[in-house]
């Protein structure tokens, strides 16, 4: 594919591609916007039916405690009366049913009390409970209610057996060890005119998935689940889900309606179709489709146009620089113009001639470079043949004590037998980590010989945990500190001193500590130590020391594990450390 082509799609991908991924992603963020404003509009529209539902649920609620305390009422359904002109004429006197009809005409349609009394009269607010109506499912569950409220979606006989949602409810006469049953019926009307006043298809559904109210004529006393897919409306299921009704994609708002005092609730179902929410999404999608088409449009013409422009002078370039792989360095190159392509050549054209200029120079520089290769590896050469085998050292220091142990020098004996330990031991350290029981037999070795040299002046005592023999610590970590203490601390007194070891298991990780008794460290000459601790640049002369040992301490185990100095002039020095214990650690 020849360059100018390139240029063309890859501008055309440049362009096309953000273009669309732009428009698809605004187009989608439209969308979402539409559904979460829809989403948040339907919740209003819910809370507000919802509070004006429970406003008329709570007067059928509060008639039914009035009846329940009534006790001219529990009179009348409890006399057992012996002609009918006596119960007319208990009736006669009772008009509370009537009032409350009258007073809440818009909530409620009919207040109906059942009573097992058979000399009790029909006046269809006070019924005698029939054997039909015993076994009815609406009765038998009033009656194991245990006196708190249902809302059942049941037929009223008074109303031409039209079912309502209606407040079923037993009441007890506990002193008379007698009970009826309480139905107050709602005005559905009044119900249907609340949702009327919401734009989306709203309904209000019972427990049991029936619909006893809609702003929709056609839902009208049907179940739930003929107008949703059963899936999606099991159990007591609440908030905003996606499913099918009647066909189409819609979104399906539910809601709990919670009664005070009730054993079972009602449901608020609000359905949106989807293409509803997002048809100014589509209408602005296409609006946007336009003006993208005619955007890529113009600038394929634009691209075109540049791409040949661009790709001429460069082909012309890649001429000329071809000619130079060749190895033809007296090719002049050159472009006409002043942007960056003119300004390449220029610069091609300088590199090229300093090309030949470094080729010229590295050719020099590569009979020098062999020249000194030769001078150092005749060096070596004269190094390695100088060196001497440290077996011969601890040869030498075995005859030694040898022909001590002979003469009868058993002290020196030992003395020269830990120092070729030492030796030993101080040649072989590697970058591998060594268990501290094995740190400790060289630190134990090294105050052996110093013993010896000082006689009583030092003592030494090792407090080893344990716990911590196993331990892996970096060779050649405690030492120093503990040659530290000898040489610094005790070697200068007159009366001698004690260095102390001390390791402990701690739920931190392993603390070790190196005290001496000896002269101690002044405050200046203390906090010189520490900002040479500090200092990252290792000085000449410092190497197995305190800063050595700081310094490895903080790559092994991190800033937590540096060394700490305690020390006053004239009662010793005490340097301590922790190692901390991960894992992967050997237990100690």
């Amino acid at each position: 594919m020849k360059l100018r082509n390139k240029l063309f799609f890859s501008f055309v991908l440049v362009v096309f591609v953000p273009v669309m991924i732009v428009g698809g992603f605004l187009t989608n963020e439209l969308r979402q916007f539409a559904l979460s404003d829809a989403v948040k509009q339907e919740t209003a529209n819910i809370d507000r039916v919802k509070k004006r539902t429970l406003e008329m649920l709570k007067i059928p609620i509060y008639l039914s405690n009035n009846i329940l305390f009534d006790q001219r009422f529990k009179e009348i359904v409890n006399t057992q009366y012996e002609t009918n002109y006596d119960v007319v004429a208990a009736y006669t006197d009772y008009n509370t049913f009537y009032h409350y009809i009258n007073t809440y005409q818009q909530e409620i349609n009919s207040i109906r009390f059942y009573m097992d009394n058979p000399t009790l009269l029909n006046n269809w607010q006070i019924i005698p409970a029939s054997e039909q109506t015993k076994v009815s499912s609406w009765y038998t569950s009033a009656r194991k209610g245990k006196g708190l409220a249902s809302w059942m979606y049941i037929e009223d006989e008074t109303r031409h057996h039209e079912k309502y949602i209606s407040l079923v409810r037993r009441v007890d006469f506990i002193d008379l060890r007698t009970y009826g049953v309480l139905v107050i019926s709602l005005n559905t009307e009044q119900m249907n005119l609340i949702l009327s006043q919401e734009s989306s298809p709203m309904l209000i559904i019972d427990d049991k998935n029936n619909i006893i109210a809609t702003n929709q004529p056609e839902y009208t006393t049907k179940q739930l689940n003929k107008i949703i897919d059963p899936k999606q409306i099991s159990g007591e299921q609440t908030g905003t889900f996606r499913g099918k009704v009647n066909g189409e994609e819609s979104h399906i708002f539910m809601e709990n309606i919670s009664i005070e005092d009730s054993l079972n609730g009602l449901r608020i179902v609000s359905i949106i179709p989807n293409d509803e929410i997002v048809e100014n999404a589509k209408r602005f999608g296409k609006m946007g489709l336009l003006v993208v088409l005619i955007s890529v449009c113009i600038a394929l013409c634009l691209i075109y146009y540049f791409s040949r422009l661009l790709s001429n002078r460069i082909l012309s370039l890649s001429e000329q620089i071809n000619e130079v792989g060749r190895g033809n360095f007296d090719t002049p190159i050159f472009v006409d113009g002043k942007d960056e392509i003119g300004q390449l050549s220029k610069q091609l054209n300088v590199m090229v001639i300093n090309t030949k200029q470094l080729l010229h120079e590295v050719e020099e520089s590569n009979k020098q470079t062999r020249l000194m290769e030769q001078k150092q590896n005749h060096i070596k050469f004269k190094m390695m043949a100088s060196q001497i085998n440290p077996h011969f050292l601890f040869n030498a220091l075995e005859s030694i004590r040898m022909r001590a142990n002979l003469n009868g020098e058993k002290e020196i004996a030992q003395v020269v037998k830990l120092l070729g330990k030492l030796m030993r031991n101080s040649i072989e350290v590697g970058t591998s980590k060594v268990k501290l029981r094995s740190e400790m037999g060289v630190i134990q070795s090294y105050l052996e010989i110093q013993k010896f040299r000082y006689r009583e002046r030092i003592h030494y005592d090792l407090h080893i945990d344990p716990l911590t023999n196993e331990l892996e610590i970096p060779p050649l970590i405690i030492q120093p500190l503990v040659e530290n203490a000898v040489i610094h601390g005790i070697e200068n007194e007159t009366g001698g001193g004690v260095v102390t070891v001390h390791t402990r298991r701690t739920e931190r990780g392993v603390y070790v500590e190196v005290t001496d008794s000896g002269q101690g460290i002044s405050a200046i000459k203390l906090e010189e130590i520490h900002q040479m601790l500090a200092e990252n640049e290792e000085k000449e002369g410092i190497r197995i020391g305190l800063r050595n040992v700081h310094q490895r301490l903080l790559l092994t185990y991190g800033e937590s594990s540096g060394l700490k100095i305690e020390s006053e002039l004239g009662k010793g020095t005490k340097i301590s450390f922790l190692i901390p214990i991960r894992e992967r650690d050997t237990d100690v």
